[in-house]
């Protein structure tokens, strides 16, 4: 068996292949593969029976790779973006990983595309995976405004004023002018697939923050990221050393 990695973090990448051999001890594991260029070279002339891809790659988002290619080999993902395409692969018997890639879970996923391998040979299976990265790519809107709770009353916040969302005991909306309101929403996951990914930012399991309230950054010395948020929010958002380079990314250093 051979499965292809698609990541461009380096030391993401090298603990996931680290664990895929662990798992599958048998199967030829080859990248990993960090831009659509390179990937959509590979496949078009090597086909692997699985890939296990990142949404954001470095030149831009790894759908463009299978809406462009003929998809013919299951793919899990693993990332922490746009839960829109995810749970359309869930749906569709595509498993997904949120990073830190956890062992367990990968196993999970993995024994999941045994069991189903059969499943990927069919051509009519194929191509409406095919129409899902369509109408992923070309349909998806974004919410503009969001309803809260501020004491007894119910607000009406456009997306511009939000400076975040954060978990807590319930899900909190982060108001430019420093209030938290209280959302209707169980996770942060719901709130992620209404926003736009290059607005706003999945930091980490607690905080969703938006870049055009980004006040200030550092890191630290195990290479975490440490985020200030403003104007007078007292909220310090921390970004792990995984997620580091797709963090800078996202806010667009070079």
């Amino acid at each position: 068996m051979k499965i292809l990695v698609l990541e461009d973090e380096h030391l993401v990448a090298q603990g996931l292949i680290k664990m895929v051999r662990q798992l599958e001890p048998d199967a030829a594991v080859e990248g990993p593969v960090t831009n659509i260029k390179e990937a959509k070279k590979i496949l078009s002339t090597s086909v692997p029976d699985l890939i296990i891809s990142d949404i954001q790659l470095a030149d831009g988002i790894s759908l463009d790779v299978f809406t462009d290619t003929k998809i013919a080999c299951p793919i899990i993902f693993t990332t922490a973006y746009d839960e829109y395409a995810l749970r359309a692969f869930k749906v569709n018997s595509v498993d997904y990983l949120l990073k830190p890639v956890d062992k367990a879970e990968l196993k999970a996923a993995l024994d999941k595309f045994h069991l189903l391998q059969s499943k990927f040979g069919n051509e009519i299976y194929l191509e409406q995976l095919n129409l899902l990265f369509s109408d992923f790519k070309n349909s998806k809107k974004y919410k503009e405004r969001f309803t809260a709770h501020y004491g007894r009353n119910i607000v009406l916040i456009h997306t511009d004023e939000i400076a975040g969302f954060s978990k807590e005991e319930v899900i909190y909306l982060l108001h430019k002018e420093g209030k938290k309101f209280i959302t209707d929403f169980r996770s942060l996951d719901e709130i992620e697939e209404l926003l736009d990914p290059d607005c706003f930012y999945r930091a980490n399991r607690q905080y969703l923050i938006s870049l055009q309230y980004i006040d200030s950054m550092r890191s630290d010395e195990s290479g975490k990221i440490i985020v200030k948020l403003k104007p007078d929010l007292p909220v310090d958002v921390v970004v792990s050393k995984e997620k580091a380079a797709s963090f800078r990314k996202w806010i667009g250093e070079h």
